[in-house]
């Protein structure tokens, strides 16, 4: 089994880090493959709705997101970390998540979805919030654990005091490994779930 994990901080081996380290720890050890890759120190700029991917199989931008496309495909699950702020993600990292999700076309169906945020203070009920928009519009189950999947610290390294919050990592990553196993032995008996032709309603016609 196959998890990606997206670190949407800029700071390499800051709290976001942490948070990150402590769920490859439990992967690795569950005899899951996780890769670790950064985009918060990336250039990477937001869509523009032009549409290419439709033609092209990949964005019209040549950069880390489709890097990423193909790791996201063969991946069981999908985990994306980011630093609170102003009570929201990282620009880059959304900029990175509305690209990729939007110009991959593969199934998404039942791929395990999981957000982690890492504030100071403040903020991160919020930018959970935004983060796990992504997993419910695409029919991926999202992974929980004891408490929402945050981790507090400001200065770099101060999140290894976050007790809680690395155990809360901990669980979630267990939590992950266990979903995703299950999901994959439920596909094996039962396929997957029936699908319908999406029904587009707008509310201009």
């Amino acid at each position: 089994m196959k998890v990606l994990m997206i670190n949407g901080s800029p700071r390499v081996n800051g709290n976001t880090s942490i948070a990150l380290g402590e769920m490859k720890k439990v992967f690795e050890a569950e005899g899951v493959e996780a890769e670790i890759v950064q985009v918060g120190n990336k250039d990477v700029r937001g869509c523009i709705a032009c549409r290419r991917c439709a033609e092209l199989g990949k964005c019209v931008f040549d950069d880390v997101v489709n890097e990423l496309a193909p790791k996201f495909e063969e991946a069981d699950g999908l985990v994306i970390a980011s630093p609170v702020y102003y009570a929201s993600a990282n620009a880059t990292l959304i900029a990175t998540l509305d690209r990729l999700f939007f110009s991959t076309h593969f199934d998404k169906s039942m791929k395990v979805g999981a957000s982690v945020v890492c504030a100071r203070r403040g903020g991160c009920s919020a930018t959970f919030d935004e983060l796990n928009k992504y997993f419910t519009i695409t029919n991926m189950p999202i992974a929980s654990s004891q408490y929402w999947n945050s981790i507090h610290g400001r200065e770099q390294g101060e999140a290894n005091e976050d007790e809680e919050g690395k155990q809360t990592m901990r669980v979630l990553a267990r939590n992950m490994t266990f979903l995703m196993k299950s999901i994959a032995l439920g596909k094996e008996k039962f396929g997957l779930p029936e699908t319908e032709e999406h029904a587009w309603t707008h509310f201009i016609r």
